[in-house]
């Protein structure tokens, strides 16, 4: 039974029980939202030492770290070592986008080693299982490896079924054209075969196969634009369409399901992009890279999407899946990982407080009186990188060349100080 189908017939399941515990609302608020398909909990039962975490705009935003090997960089000690990284800096869920060799023995390590949810893209480990310079795809193949990667324990995982024949020619017409791997190895198929989206058409097999495991599907965005010029166009919402009609289909199986959304959106169509999501697949909870708000920024693409990030929360995102520094540009390293989290934990927090979820701003209040008294280990238990703020703060009191106190800082001095001039008024 997949939590969808406990929560319709009243039952509440330990999941269900951990989440209200974490996010402090009820446990009937959390099965009734689970019931509706506007949450989530992904959790396959084959995942051992997996912990609950809701997805839906009833909790707290949540934040998923993508990892994952290179045909030419990276191999399973890196990227263990990089899912060491997100877990550090608070990742809610990650991905193993692994490609190439020896990628279900990557995910294993990474299954054994990650106590968040796990996701993959089948489709890579299709393609990586394909001999020739330019493999192509096996719709056969790839059913066989969504179902061994169910078998295996992932949690969740993109299918870029929405993405139909009539749409690929519409993406044609765009600057980047289609910039989602998935998306694009799904259209050249249709394409080269004059025949449907495989999943689509097989939709039913598919979720035979995730009912049985409970496995949450994330409907892939197939055709998400990759460039401000190219967002909010006909293919993107043709596509989004038909996401929309496969939720439901989803939810009658008790397939529990969620939403992808959009990569590259200038920041005044972020609302808009978000309200029609939820509009068109009725709640299903929104999982959305960025999006980035400009495209000229490459090396700082975590800054540029976490800014539009910040906006789809508050507007109707669920789970912010980061972008890290070397994004346009290469295959990211532990340190970039570790800014790409951070980055999107600000950016889940800002636009939880943004609309106005309850105890988002605890931390900051509590940051804040830390602050004005100068109480330097408060601010950094507040932090969101401890580390950071530590070392930072550690680096003027090595430089000072007076004996430094702790009743300022080294931005204004003892003497200009703000916060000691407001004590003074308040005492007097």
């Amino acid at each position: 039974m997949t939590q969808l189908q406990a929560a319709r017939k009243g039952i509440i399941t330990d999941a269900m029980q951990c989440v209200a515990r974490d996010e402090h609302v009820e446990v009937q608020a959390v099965l009734e939202a689970i019931a509706s398909g506007r949450a989530v909990i992904p959790l396959n039962p084959s995942h051992k030492g997996v912990r609950a975490v809701g997805v839906g705009r009833l909790f707290s935003t949540k934040v998923n770290a993508n990892l994952g090997r290179s045909p030419t960089r990276s191999g399973k000690g890196d990227e263990l070592e990089k899912l060491a990284v997100s877990l550090k800096a608070g990742a809610d869920f990650v991905m193993d986008l692994s490609v190439g060799a020896d990628v279900r023995a990557i995910r294993q390590g990474m299954l054994e080693a990650s106590p968040v949810p796990l996701g993959t893209v089948p489709v890579y480990e299709t393609l990586s299982r394909v001999e020739g310079d330019v493999p192509v795809m096996d719709p056969d193949l790839l059913l066989r490896v969504i179902r061994e990667q169910a078998e295996q324990g992932v949690d969740f995982m993109t299918l870029h079924a929405g993405l139909l024949h009539a749409h690929v020619d519409l993406a044609m017409g765009r600057i980047m054209g289609i910039v989602s791997r998935g998306g694009a190895i799904m259209a050249e198929w249709m394409k080269n075969n004059n025949a449907e989206n495989p999943l689509y058409t097989r939709w039913d097999e598919v979720m035979d196969i995730l009912v049985e495991h409970d496995v949450t599907v994330s409907l892939g965005d197939g055709l998400r634009p990759g460039c401000l010029a190219d967002a909010s166009d006909a293919a993107q919402f043709g596509e989004l369409d038909v996401l929309g009609e496969l939720v439901h289909r989803c939810r009658e199986r008790g397939v529990q399901v969620m939403v992808e959304g959009p990569g590259h959106v200038p920041f005044n169509q972020i609302q808009m992009n978000m309200e029609r999501q939820q509009e068109v697949c009725d709640g299903a909870p929104f999982y959305v890279l960025g999006p980035v708000v400009t495209d000229i920024a490459p090396g700082y693409d975590h800054i540029t999407s976490c800014i539009g990030a910040t906006a789809a929360t508050m507007y109707g995102a669920s789970l912010l899946c980061y972008v890290t520094p070397a994004e346009h540009l290469g295959l990211p390293d532990a340190e970039e990982v570790h800014q790409g989290m951070i980055a999107y934990r600000i950016a889940a927090h800002a636009g939880d407080v943004a609309r106005g979820f309850p105890g988002a701003r605890d931390r900051d209040d509590a940051m804040s009186r830390a602050r004005v008294n100068f109480d330097w280990e408060g601010q950094f238990k507040e932090a969101i990188d401890p580390e950071r703020a530590r070392a930072r703060w550690l680096k003027t009191r090595a430089c000072s060349d007076t004996t430094h106190t702790d009743d300022h800082c080294s931005m204004c001095g003892k003497a200009f100080c703000a916060m000691r001039t407001t004590k003074r008024i308040r005492s007097t």
